[in-house]
């Protein structure tokens, strides 16, 4: 039996190959966004490591909603912070799949502004 795959699974698929295209040595920071949480990890492709995660679960953010573009830009900022911890200021933007509007465009500006370079 076929499997159907949404619109959702096609434009994953369609951002992750062209980030496979334009990569190369740089790591990936992947967006996640439910009704009520966003979540970012930056992931080395090469090893199957994450090296830096935020999101509205952490103890600094959780008190707010998040659910909201605030909570959103206070998690690129912690991810940026994570990054720059870690050494890494180049990464390449995987929106997974999610338009890049609302919490998704507040996250990745705020971690621009954090001086992650995308």
């Amino acid at each position: 039996m076929a499997l159907k795959r949404t619109p959702f699974d096609k434009r994953r698929q369609r951002v992750r190959t062209a980030i496979r295209k334009r990569a190369g040595d740089r790591k990936r920071l992947s967006v996640h966004r439910s009704g009520r949480h966003i979540y970012a990890q930056i992931i080395d492709d090469v090893s199957g490591t994450t090296i830096a995660a935020a999101s509205t679960l952490d103890k600094d953010v959780r008190g707010q909603s998040g659910a909201t573009c605030d909570a959103a830009s206070a998690v690129g900022q912690r991810l940026a912070a994570a990054a720059k911890k870690a050494g890494i200021t180049r990464v390449v933007f995987d929106r997974g799949g999610f338009l890049f509007h609302g919490r998704v465009k507040a996250l990745a500006e705020a971690a621009r502004e954090g001086g992650l370079e995308f």
